[in-house]
């Protein structure tokens, strides 16, 4: 069984589904989360537009400050993982 995947995990993300706006986002993971946490998630899903998008590691870096290990791991997740990346991305393309 994926370690991920239990009854206080789902307990979180029923939580962020609850979520009914930006502000409300902001509140529940500026008390949930460090602002560096937040930050973190935020950069990975950047570098994963930027991947999407034909960007190369170098400008990435220079761009989100984000390390090319963690750049290589979000290309590995858009490459072989789960789809969770790009499912979003699609959605937010969407809303343009």
């Amino acid at each position: 069984m994926n370690k991920l995947h239990n009854e206080a995990v789902d307990k979180l993300f029923e939580a962020i589904l609850s979520l009914n706006s930006v502000e409300e986002c902001y509140k529940f993971f500026e008390d949930a989360c460090t602002v560096k946490e937040v930050l973190e998630i935020a950069q990975r899903l950047k570098a994963a537009s930027m991947l999407r998008s034909g960007a190369n590691y170098a400008d990435i870096t220079k761009e989100t400050g984000m390390s090319t290990a963690t750049i290589s791991r979000v290309n590995r997740c858009l490459e072989y993982g789960n789809g969770g990346y790009s499912m979003i991305l699609d959605r937010l393309e969407g809303k343009k």
